[in-house]
C-alpha cells in the first residue's frame, strides 16, 4: 500500500510554493497526496511566525491532523519551526520538527513513521541558512507561486524573518527561467513572484554577495518567456521598486498592472522607530509614478497598526495619508510582540483595545478603497482569468489589475481567459460583467 500524505500551509504565498515544491518530493518517493482533511499517513505543516494567530492555529491545526488518524505522523517545517522548534516539538501530537535548512530534506527523516513519545528537531543556526532552494507552486491553482528570493538583510525592528529565514539569498537566472518554463508547460496562465524581499533579487545568486543580476532584469528576461499569459510581481519594498521596473510593466506583454507596497506606516517617526528604508515621501513618489504610467493599475498597500509609541496622531497621520493616496486597498496588520526583535523591547505600548480600534478603522478605510478603485474602473474592457472554485453557484476571476469579479458557475471557464466589460458592482462587492 502506497503511503499517503497531507499538507497545510499558513503564512504567505513563498510558503505556498515551498510546501508544492516538498510535496513533489514525497511524490517521487512514491507517496500519494491526499487533501488535510482526509485520512494520511504524515501530516506535515508549513509554519509561519509573522503573526501571532498563527502560532495559535498550529495547535489547532495538529487536532485537526490527529482527529484525522490519531496514529498519524506529525511533521512542523517553516518559519515558526525555526524560531520557535521546541515549543512546536512539545505540542501534543507533534513527531518532528525541521528548522530553515531541513525542510527541503524532510523524507529523509521519515526512515521511520511511528509515533515519537515527544517531538525530534532538527533546526539549525539560522547562520547556517545560507544555500537557496528553489520552488514553485503548481497544481494548487489556476497560478503559480514562483520563489526567486529567500531571506533578508533588512534589520526592521517588528520582524523575525530574517531571523528565521536567514540572509537574502537568490536563484540563478537560469533556474528561475528554467522553472517558468517548466510552470508554462503545465496550462498554468499566471505566474506570481515571490519571496522574502524579492526586489533584492540578484543578491547571493552566486552563494556569496557577488551578483550579475538585477530584479529589473529577471522581469525583462521572464516577459520573453513564452507561454506564460500573465505574471504578477508580488510585494516589493518602494524603495527597490525602481522606475525602469514600473516602465517595464506598464510596456509588458505579461505583466499585469499590479503593484503590493509595503508602506507599514505613514508617519516619518514612526518609520525610523520600525529602521524602514524609506520616508513616507518617496512613498508617494513611487505611487504617482506608477499611476502616472499606468493610471488604471491596482496598487495594494500592507500598513502595521499599534506599533509602540504609535500615538493617537501618528495614527492619524497614517489614516490621512493612506486616504488622501491613489491607491487601491490595504492589507491591514495588527502589531503584535515577537521574542527577539527590537520592538518588543521598545516603551511606549499600545494597548490591545486600541490597537483593535486603528486596525478596524483602516479596514474600513480599504473597503472605501477598493470600492472607490472598482467604480472607477466599470465600462472598462478588461481580460479576466477565471478560478476553479465553485463558491455557491459562482465562479470567481480577476482582471488583469486585480478587479475581482463574479458570474454563474461554469466549470468550462475554468483556468481560461475572456475579453469583458465591466459593468456594475453586485451587493457583495464583486463585480459584474459581459463577455465581449
Amino acid at each position: 500500500m502506497r503511503k499517503k500524505v497531507a499538507f497545510y500551509t499558513l503564512g504567505c504565498k513563498l510558503n505556498f510554493s515551498e510546501t508544492s515544491t516538498i510535496a513533489r518530493s514525497f511524490t517521487e518517493e512514491g507517496f500519494d497526496r491526499v487533501d488535510f482533511s482526509e485520512k494520511a499517513d504524515i501530516y506535515v505543516i508549513n509554519t509561519c511566525s509573522v503573526t501571532e494567530n498563527a502560532d495559535k492555529r498550529f495547535k489547532t491545526i495538529v487536532k485537526q491532523a490527529q482527529k484525522s488518524n490519531s496514529e498519524a505522523f506529525v511533521a512542523a517545517v517553516g518559519c515558526y519551526a525555526q524560531l520557535k522548534p521546541e515549543q512546536l516539538a512539545d505540542v501534543n501530537g507533534v513527531d518532528l520538527v525541521l528548522g530553515a535548512t531541513e525542510k527541503f530534506k524532510i523524507t529523509d527523516y521519515l526512515n521511520d513513521l511511528s509515533k515519537n513519545d515527544y517531538g525530534e528537531v532538527h533546526s539549525c543556526e539560522i547562520e547556517e541558512a545560507d544555500f537557496y532552494v528553489g520552488s514553485y507552486s503548481v497544481g494548487d491553482r489556476t497560478r503559480a507561486f514562483l520563489k526567486v528570493q529567500d531571506g533578508c538583510d533588512y534589520k526592521c525592528t517588528y520582524c523575525t524573518i530574517p531571523l528565521a529565514r536567514g540572509i537574502s539569498r537568490s536563484d540563478t537566472m537560469d533556474n528561475v527561467l528554467k522553472n517558468a518554463r517548466e510552470i508554462s508547460a503545465q496550462n498554468i496562465k499566471e505566474i506570481v513572484l515571490t519571496g522574502v524581499n524579492i526586489g533584492d533579487y540578484g543578491k547571493g545568486e552566486f552563494g556569496n554577495k557577488k551578483h550579475e543580476h538585477t530584479f529589473l532584469d529577471l522581469v525583462t528576461e521572464l516577459d520573453k518567456v513564452e507561454g506564460i499569459e500573465r505574471l504578477r510581481i508580488s510585494s516589493i519594498e518602494p524603495n527597490l521598486l525602481k522606475n525602469e521596473t514600473i516602465d517595464l510593466v506598464s510596456k509588458s506583454r505579461a505583466f499585469v498592472p499590479h503593484f503590493h507596497i509595503p508602506l507599514q506606516s505613514g508617519s516619518n517617526t514612526i518609520l525610523k522607530k520600525m529602521k524602514r528604508r524609506y520616508m513616507r515621501e518617496l512613498y508617494v513618489d513611487r505611487v504617482s509614478k506608477i499611476r502616472e504610467v499606468m493610471p488604471h493599475a491596482c496598487i495594494g498597500v500592507d500598513v502595521i497598526v499599534g506599533f509602540p509609541g504609535e500615538t493617537d496622531e501618528h495614527f492619524l497621520e497614517t489614516y490621512n495619508f493612506l486616504s488622501e493616496l491613489d491607491i487601491s486597498y490595504l492589507h491591514v496588520f495588527t502589531y503584535s510582540e515577537r521574542d527577539n526583535t527590537e520592538a518588543a523591547e521598545m516603551e511606549g505600548i499600545v494597548l490591545g483595545n486600541v490597537r483593535s480600534k486603528r486596525s478596524k478603522m483602516l479596514r474600513g478605510l480599504s473597503v472605501k478603497k477598493r470600492r472607490a478603485f472598482y467604480e472607477n474602473q466599470l465600462n472598462s474592457s478588461k481580460t479576466v482569468l477565471f478560478e476553479s472554485e465553485n463558491k455557491e453557484g459562482y465562479i470567481h476571476g480577476f482582471t488583469e489589475n486585480y478587479v475581482k469579479v463574479k458570474a454563474p458557475w461554469n466549470p468550462e471557464l475554468v483556468n481560461t481567459l475572456h475579453p469583458v466589460e465591466l459593468t456594475k458592482i453586485d451587493d457583495d462587492g464583486i463585480v459584474r460583467f459581459e463577455f465581449l
